[in-house]
């Protein structure tokens, strides 16, 4: 059976940079097993999935190439740009029902989409990082999914040389990298899951769950500009408030087609 399939850079207005995401339209779920399936064959970080309820609402689910994740900032812009431009082109809101993350909510805001993610907490921990960093790390934070470690200065995370296997050796799945932004951004950072298949994320809607919140609260304000300073670039523009997190971002479509299962 031919199913649609949508590839759509996040994170960006143009082609060829930001996070891109496969979105996959089916009438119900198939089998997990097919589900992951697929995503290996996209091999993109993920593979989003939303499928209509009866309700009105939608499902979502994402995938990497070897896991299914709880949460995926670009992958749900990327399936918000495509049921808006598609499927349900008259509607201003969408309602996803996920697995491990509750309700999201996103709507349109002018020519970008707005996206409601809950906030994680996180707590500062005090842990020997030298072999990743060479030098001692000043602050380091972790929640149930993340290590987070803030460095002096941009140029410090955009010349950071990641080691995968030391990356792997954490005893989170994902490793955060972040620092003031300069006079463009409030905040720069670079992601790294490669336990979920993923060396370096290009951009990372869900870091910025925990990204957000620290730069809001160490920079007095809820409003932040943000910049992800992988090879490929993407930046969202964020508000913290009553334990959320809004993200604000563009897309750029970049194929779409059919796939056969």
């Amino acid at each position: 059976m031919p199913y649609p399939i949508y590839v759509i850079d996040a994170f960006t207005s143009e082609r060829f940079a930001g996070n891109p995401a496969a979105v996959v339209l089916f009438d119900q779920y198939p089998e997990d097993v097919v589900l992951q399936a697929i995503a290996a064959e996209n091999n993109l970080a993920e593979t989003a999935f939303p499928v209509r309820r009866s309700d009105g609402d939608w499902d979502l689910r994402w995938f990497t190439p070897t896991v299914e994740v709880p949460l995926c900032g670009h992958a749900t812009l990327a399936s918000t740009f495509v049921l808006f431009t598609h499927v349900i082109p008259e509607a201003r809101k969408i309602v996803f029902h996920t697995r491990q993350s509750g309700q999201l909510s996103v709507h349109r805001q002018g020519d970008k989409i707005s996206m409601d993610f809950p906030a994680k907490s996180f707590d500062r921990v005090e842990e020997d990082l030298s072999s990743l960093f060479g030098t001692e790390t000043p602050e380091i934070y972790k929640n149930a999914a993340f290590t987070m470690v803030v460095l002096p200065d941009a140029e410090a995370v955009s010349s950071f040389v990641p080691d995968r296997s030391r990356i792997l050796e954490l005893d989170r799945d994902g490793l955060i990298i972040t620092a003031p932004g300069g006079s463009q951004f409030d905040c720069v950072s670079r992601f790294f899951t490669p336990a979920h298949g993923i060396d370096e994320d290009p951009v990372t809607g869900g870091a910025h769950t925990m990204i957000a919140p620290y730069w809001a609260d160490r920079l007095g304000r809820p409003n932040l500009r943000a910049y992800q300073a992988s090879a490929r670039g993407g930046s969202m523009e964020c508000r913290v408030a009553d334990g959320r997190v809004e993200m604000r971002g563009q897309c750029a479509p970049y194929m779409s087609g059919q796939i056969e299962v």
